[in-house]
């Protein structure tokens, strides 16, 4: 799902748990994702929203740090992936070719580690 460079990463959840097959287990996820609506879905559709309460929210909840830590593994791949510079500053005008440049930095990290093992 690519969303526009100023929209917040939250509005574009509906979108993504619709395409998805299944609905998760857990859901781990930053501070921008803090709010009820979300965790409300997440919990209609039979999971756990590990999300980290803001600062100013007034009911905190809590998170299992060790499962919140596997968060961390995304964050890596991410950043990896952004040290290709096409991808992290985006200079493709259009969606179809950016996207198609980020498969093609998926690909090479996915090469690198497929002949590392």
């Amino acid at each position: 799902m690519l969303t526009a460079g100023e929209a917040h990463d939250s509005t574009a959840y509906i979108d993504l748990m619709g395409e998805r097959d299944r609905d998760p287990n857990v859901l781990l996820a930053d501070r921008a994702y803090d709010n009820d609506a979300i965790r409300d879905d997440v919990r209609a559709r039979g999971g756990a929203a590990e999300i980290p309460s803001k600062r100013n929210r007034l009911v905190q909840h809590s998170v299992d740090r060790a499962l919140y830590a596997l968060r961390n593994r995304i964050e890596r791949f991410i950043n990896r992936l952004k040290n290709n510079r096409r991808i992290a500053t985006r200079y493709d005008q259009l969606g179809n070719s950016y996207l198609g440049f980020v498969l093609l930095g998926i690909i090479r990290l996915w090469i690198q580690f497929v002949h590392a093992a």
